[in-house]
């Protein structure tokens, strides 16, 4: 199966944003935990969903930019 570079790049972002919003629910979940219940396990694994978060989108990012230039 042959696939587009526009395709591809669709493919690749749709999978990256699946991957955020996993990571967005586990950071809102953590963040409950921390603020509410007072875990302070919960504030380390909501910090680490923000870092995860942050290297997908620059992840996207990349891939939109190399995109872009070829």
């Amino acid at each position: 199966m042959c696939v587009s570079p526009g395709e591809r790049l669709k493919l690749i972002i749709m999978n990256l944003n699946e991957e955020i919003n996993k990571e967005f629910s586990r950071y809102q979940e953590d963040f409950i935990l921390f603020t509410e219940k007072g875990n302070k396990s919960a504030g380390t694994r909501a910090r680490k969903s923000l870092m995860n978060i942050s290297k997908l989108c620059k992840e996207i990012r990349k891939e939109i930019q190399g995109e872009k230039n070829s």
